[in-house]
């Protein structure tokens, strides 16, 4: 390896060029991956899903990292059956003393995807269409962790020494609430005591302006079941003399929530923090469209009219939204049948002093006076399913810094410091149990339909999302070396101060 100071000879233009040249390559990388359906959802996908995760391991190892692949135990599915769950993955490249050493964390499962549900192409086969790269996972999160490989890889290609030490955290059940990263992080505290920064690329922008994110909202996912009998029964032999579960549950499910999307919940509002005057300000200077917004998302009107309003109720607020019903009937045409049990499925995204056991207690405490009221003698059970916690950083840090400058030379402008309204857990985790600076850079596009029909990644996205990486880490670099020579600097001042007072 060639020392530090020879990455100043690193010019951004020939890792540029290089990755300019090579985009057909990175292309076809996108597809072999996307053609993979790891669906971490459904049991059925559970074998491409491991699949998925050894051949990112094997692409890790081409690059000359040490890779280990950690055995995540069983998963227990609803019916007491137990499955293999994925392994995640932990690799290593460099370790040199006066580096800064990067953990880069993605995953490399996906949403269910169906071409019946409304894809105008195959979700497993990446299409490109007017610049667009279309098919489930090419945003979320296979693009931006091959654009990660690709920067990496150009260094090796050109024979440049890489700026950083880089570590990964590769897991394959992102999707459904990342079970078992916890365990994980604290079962290899060693893995992250070198780590300084942890880079996550796993959200969007905000519009056509790159971004850098700051904050998630966290998520409380609830199922809320109902039962009437054992089984199933017909409507017109049982229909007007039975307590229906149906009709409970939705009763139950239109009792959370008012017409302008206000919770109903008593005191779901207690703990979050009011707005102040000066965080108000910040979302004035924000770049957002919200007829491009409105056009993108594909409805006709959102429930504010202000570009302030739409931004505080997608990031700082809590907001409440009903998913499905499961034991229903949900297939093409009619059935005349009443369920014996349903199944509601909502979920209630958290935001910065929200603690998720008081939001269970509270959930529960409403569920269970609204169903008292029903004098209904069917059974209730209100479960909480995955409590993940908000996040936020410190945008003064120097990852953030090293972040913006690379924008500037890969974009040409100042990107926007935003939050987002989804859930990241591992940003959380990471920072509270790692306790080392967290940082997400997205590289999606506003309209890149991540969990949607239709999802897609800009090949320009992609690319220069590629191009971002390899420019942050020679930014990030110059940054922490420059912390460390003040840090040194003002160690010997302290030093020479001890000395002379004795």
């Amino acid at each position: 390896m060639l020392p530090l100071h020879a990455n100043a000879a690193t010019k951004l233009e020939d890792l540029f060029q290089h990755i300019d040249a090579h985009q057909d390559d990175f292309v076809q990388s996108l597809k072999d991956w996307v053609a993979v359906p790891s669906d971490s959802s459904d049991p059925r996908f559970r074998e491409q899903l491991i699949r998925m995760v050894q051949m990112t391991a094997e692409r890790i190892r081409t690059l000359g990292a040490t890779v280990q692949l950690v055995d995540m135990g069983l998963e227990t599915l609803h019916g007491g059956q137990t499955i293999q769950f994925p392994p995640a993955i932990l690799a290593q490249l460099g370790n040199s003393t006066d580096k800064a050493t990067v953990c880069f964390y993605g995953h490399v499962d996906v949403q269910p995807a169906k071409k019946e549900d409304g894809w105008k192409t195959d979700p497993y086969t990446i299409t490109e269409i007017n610049g667009n790269l279309y098919g489930r996972g090419a945003t979320d999160n296979k693009g931006p962790v091959l654009a990660w490989i690709h920067a990496i890889d150009t260094y090796i290609a050109l024979q440049k020494t890489i700026p950083v030490n880089l570590k990964f955290i590769i897991e394959g059940v992102e999707e459904t609430g990342s079970p078992g990263l916890e365990e994980l992080l604290k079962g290899h505290e060693e893995f992250f005591s070198d780590v300084d920064y942890i880079v996550i690329s796993d959200n969007v922008w905000l519009s056509r302006k790159p971004a850098l994110t700051y904050g998630t909202r966290g998520n409380a996912y609830f199922f809320v079941e109902v039962e009437s009998g054992k089984k199933d029964l017909h409507s017109g032999t049982f229909g007007g003399i039975i307590h229906e579960s149906m009709r409970d549950l939705v009763y139950l499910l239109a009792s959370l929530a008012d017409t302008a999307g206000h919770i109903l919940i008593p005191g779901i509002y207690d703990d979050v923090a009011p707005l102040t005057e000066e965080e108000s300000k910040l979302y004035e200077s924000i770049d957002f469209d919200m007829e491009e917004h409105k056009n993108n998302t594909e409805v006709n009107t959102f429930l504010y009219n202000t570009k302030e309003e739409i931004l505080q109720h997608m990031w700082r607020y809590p907001s409440l939204s009903i998913h499905g019903i499961e034991g229903a009937f949900a297939g093409v045409g009619t059935k005349t049948v009443i369920p014996s049990k349903v199944i509601g499925k909502f979920s209630i995204r958290q935001v910065p002093n929200m603690k998720i056991p008081v939001v269970e207690k509270l959930v529960k405490k409403h569920l269970e006076d609204v169903f008292a009221k029903l004098n209904s003698p069917n059974k209730l059970k209100v479960s909480l399913e995955i409590g993940a916690m908000p996040w936020v950083a410190n945008v003064d840090d120097p990852q953030y810094e090293a972040a913006r400058i690379a924008i500037r030379k890969v974009f040409g402008v100042t990107p926007d410091m935003i939050r987002d309204g989804s859930t990241i857990p591992l940003a959380r985790t990471f920072q509270d149990l790692t306790k080392k600076k967290v940082i997400m850079i997205p590289i999606g596009g506003a309209d890149d339909g991540e969990h949607s029909q239709n999802e897609k990644i800009s090949r320009s996205n992609y690319i220069q999302g590629t191009k971002l990486f390899a420019s942050f880490f020679l930014e990030l670099a110059k940054l922490h070396e420059d912390l460390q020579k003040k840090s040194n600097s003002n160690q010997v001042k302290i030093s020479q101060r001890i000395m002379s007072q004795t």
